[in-house]
Order: C-alpha cells, then structure tokens, then sequence
C-alpha cells in the first residue's frame, strides 16, 4: 500500500476572517501563449487554522485535507514568517 503525497502550498494570509479561518494567497507568473509576456495570476484558498495561530501578513504551509465547509479543504500546517508589527 503506497502512501499518497499530500499537495502543500506556501502562501500569504490576506485575510482572518472568521473564527479558525484564514485565506491565503499563492501569487505566481504564467507566460501568455501568443505575446510571451508574462502575467500575474493569483490563486487564493480558504484554510482552516485550528488554534487562530496566523495573522494577516504570515507566511503560511498548508495542506490539502478532506472539506471542512464547503470552499475549506486546506489545513494549516505551520506559519514560516510572522507579520512585521508596525506602530
């Protein structure tokens, strides 16, 4: 029986919303087929943060795992960078 890879990403937090949710946002370049410019594209996931550990800001892992509701199917794993608190 093999073990499936679990699918993680490395993302910013842009929002804390609710209690023990967070979204997060993968930014990345695709080149355009015909121009060969390259854009902008961001994907953003809905992730569930069991203890409310992560603020908007963070640097964030998370998981993919069964559906928590209906758009959270990520899990935090950890947070690699907290936010810069300005006064």
């Amino acid at each position: 029986m093999q073990d499936k890879k679990l699918k993680t990403v490395t993302g910013v937090v842009i929002s804390h919303s609710g209690d023990k949710s967070i979204k997060i946002a993968i930014d990345f370049k695709v080149k355009h087929p015909v121009y060969g410019k390259y854009i902008k594209r961001r994907t953003k996931y809905a992730v569930h943060d069991e203890h409310n550990q992560a603020g908007v800001g963070d640097v964030v892992e998370a998981v993919e795992c069964r559906p928590y509701s209906k758009t959270k199917n990520w899990r935090l794993v950890k947070v690699l960078e907290k936010a810069v608190q300005q006064q």
